[in-house]
């Protein structure tokens, strides 16, 4: 992203307050992340509740609808990495590192309860993203979260963890999947 020269910041504050907000509303036609930005920091009604159940529902559409049938190990990966960003989304309008590790959460829930047989199948592709997935998600918990809130999520993950484990891949992953949630005492 470039960094607004001092020149530029002049210029800016020298233009009068119809032509600031005509290039705001220009800026925000273009970018829909920008318009998610502005609304949730300015209107009073947009909470952060809101953002992550929009955000939820975004992930879901992408499981239920984006995944089709002749080719469901592939498009289950392009559906989860899809999700990955749509939950990095919601943390780049929010600010907010929680919203992203509940909707990490919701992500892996969606896996692991809808779509588990596909663990098993020949194509290694949905269960290795998957487990990246729950690996990433507790140093996550560790680095962006208080260390109060780490008891919340050690369940959910450790749940995941174990789910994952049970399936013969699991021995065969290229990487460290843990098989709880280590809480550093």
């Amino acid at each position: 992203m470039p960094v607004p020269s001092s020149d530029f910041k002049k210029a800016l504050k020298r233009l009068p307050e119809s032509e600031k907000e005509a290039l705001l509303l220009r800026a925000v036609r273009r970018d829909a992340e920008l318009y998610e930005t502005f609304r949730f920091e300015l209107l009073a009604d947009v909470t952060l509740a809101q953002i992550q159940e929009e955000a939820a529902d975004r992930i879901h559409e992408l499981f239920n609808l984006a995944v089709s049938g002749r080719l469901l190990n592939r498009s289950l990966v392009k559906a989860l990495r899809a999700s990955v960003q749509e939950a990095a989304r919601a943390r780049r309008i929010t600010k907010n590192k929680q919203v992203e590790i509940d909707l990490l959460l919701y992500i892996l829930r969606q896996c692991t309860d809808n779509y588990s047989g596909q663990f098993d199948s020949v194509y290694d592709g949905f269960f290795n993203a998957t487990a990246r997935l729950a690996a990433r998600v507790p140093a996550l918990v560790l680095k962006a979260l208080h260390e109060d809130l780490w008891l919340e999520y050690k369940s959910d993950i450790d749940d995941v963890l174990g789910q994952l484990h049970n399936r013969n891949k699991s021995r065969h992953l290229k990487f460290e999947l843990p098989r709880e949630f280590a809480i550093p005492s």
